[in-house]
């Protein structure tokens, strides 16, 4: 008997396979959740060919990531971590993928049926389900704490439901009535008990004897966690995003999180050099990860890198839509020179660059829309 965790769905790419392949045909997207290791690909090509519309699936390498889980040649790409790209230019959709690091999650079409469905002019947004992503959510506490409690169904690991104070920091901060916690400062709680839980929050009455809480059949326990100081990021899932997913055979993940309730965003900066230049200055220095990056300082009082929300410090992510990842401070020079009187910058301020690497996220463009 196969039992599943109401929390966090099933991850079981025999099914997956089985499940997507015998969707092939039915006129539906398929989604894959794609997971590799820092020395694999994700075992296929993304290509924008004459004559055909979208972004189509290519090379898909025998025995690679992809094929494992059943991407086939030929596919038509429509979201990458639940959003829509078929309509973004090819570059940015690539920069998508890249910044999602070992993990993505694609939906596709088949190419017939994405050919046939462009011939009737279909909204293929429309064949998408609406609002079936996880919640990335961070908290700033007030002075009652965070404004959520947990329950747990006794016994069961990694299944911590919330119930969220009505005008609490939680509801402020985008947490679902009744959802489901996923993640907690980055970490996975899924293979989590309730006691194990317990131990990383400090509740009511703490301090030695009687903590001033008992547990009942379903325990509820008010979080005021200990690691997370004045600050808390969760991931949550929805029972509809759970279901979901699990009808799937895909596991939440915080790849396809809707980022839109963070309070960090990398920003997208559009400049044209004016007759004094851009107004910056590009050094090369350590990230918080211990990889090098590129950072911006000197930003000029009126010159156009201000004038387009450049901000001292900010570290510098992708040159027109491609990402910098494995170039050096001379190579990026020269591909913010590759075009002679502009330049768009994907960038990310201290606080965001320090949140992200916090959540374990080392490129903060999979948050830009």
């Amino acid at each position: 008997k196969f039992e599943f965790n109401p929390k966090d769905g099933i991850d079981n790419p025999a099914l997956s396979l089985a499940e997507d392949t015998d969707a092939k045909g039915t006129e539906e997207p398929r989604f894959y959740l794609l997971s590799k290791s820092c020395a694999e690909t994700f075992g296929f090509s993304l290509h924008e060919e004459l004559g055909c519309q979208g972004h189509i699936i290519r090379q898909v390498e025998l025995g690679g990531v992809a094929q494992r889980r059943g991407l086939q040649d030929g596919d038509r790409l429509l979201q990458v971590n639940g959003r829509f790209v078929d309509h973004m230019e090819h570059r940015r959709v690539v920069q998508k993928i890249k910044a999602s690091g070992n993990q993505v999650l694609l939906a596709v079409l088949d190419g017939d049926t994405y050919e046939a469905a462009k011939a009737l002019g279909r909204d293929l947004s429309e064949m998408l389900p609406a609002g079936m992503r996880p919640r990335l959510c961070h908290i700033t506490r007030d002075k009652s704490g965070f404004g959520f409690s947990v329950s747990s169904p006794e016994g069961m690991k990694g299944t911590f439901q919330l119930s969220v104070r009505q005008d609490g920091p939680a509801e402020k901060a985008g947490v679902p009535q009744g959802s489901w916690l996923l993640e907690l400062n980055g970490a996975s709680v899924r293979s989590s008990s309730y006691a194990q839980l317990t131990r990383k929050v400090r509740v009511p009455g703490e301090g030695g004897g009687n903590h001033g809480w008992t547990r009942p059949k379903r325990p509820v326990l008010p979080v005021q966690l200990k690691q997370s100081g004045s600050k808390v990021t969760l991931l949550v899932a929805s029972s509809a995003v759970e279901e979901f997913y699990r009808l799937r055979g895909l596991r939440v993940t915080a790849v396809a999180a809707d980022t839109s309730w963070l309070p960090f965003k990398a920003r997208e900066l559009h400049m044209v050099k004016g007759p004094e230049g851009y107004g910056f200055l590009l050094k090369e220095d350590d990230c918080r990860s211990g990889a090098t990056g590129q950072f911006l300082w000197d930003v000029d009082v009126g010159l156009p890198a201000e004038q387009a929300g450049m901000k001292e410090g900010d570290r510098l992510l992708a040159v027109n839509g491609e990402s910098i990842e494995g170039l050096d401070h001379q190579q990026t020079v020269h591909r913010i020179r590759a075009n002679d009187d502009q330049v768009t910058m994907l960038v990310i301020d201290p606080a965001g660059d320090e949140f992200y690497h916090s959540v374990g996220f080392e490129d903060p463009a999979w948050s830009c829309p």
